[in-house]
């Protein structure tokens, strides 16, 4: 039992190795998107809202995970928010300008 309570100690290695791998999970996931939308400019299938509430959100994990420390607790909260929060500002800044200032452009 006492093993048991030790490997999921939130101060344990297991603990770390999952956030990790949430980490890892979510940069994989979220970087090739981003890199696609630099690639083609094509953002007319993207939700705008959607964008701008994942990067809300990642600031506001980025925050959590400074608070707990970027190189202790907060390690995998804080970068991998930060990876995913620049991300989110490049796709949606390709997008407002794709959906706002590019229309102006095309109706002249």
């Amino acid at each position: 039992m006492l093993l048991l309570k030790s490997f999921f100690d939130p101060t344990g290695t297991f603990f770390w190795i999952c956030g990790i791998v949430a980490s890892l999970g979510l940069v994989l996931g979220y970087v090739p998107q981003a890199i696609q939308t630099i690639r083609t400019r094509k953002t007319d299938d993207i939700a705008l809202p959607t964008f701008l509430m994942i990067g809300i959100g990642g600031i506001a994990f980025m925050l959590q995970g400074g608070m707990l420390g970027i190189f202790g607790e907060g390690f995998a909260i804080f970068w991998t928010n930060l990876i995913t929060t620049i991300c989110s500002v490049i796709i949606f800044g390709i997008k407002m300008y794709n959906d706002y200032f590019k229309k102006d452009k095309d109706k002249k």
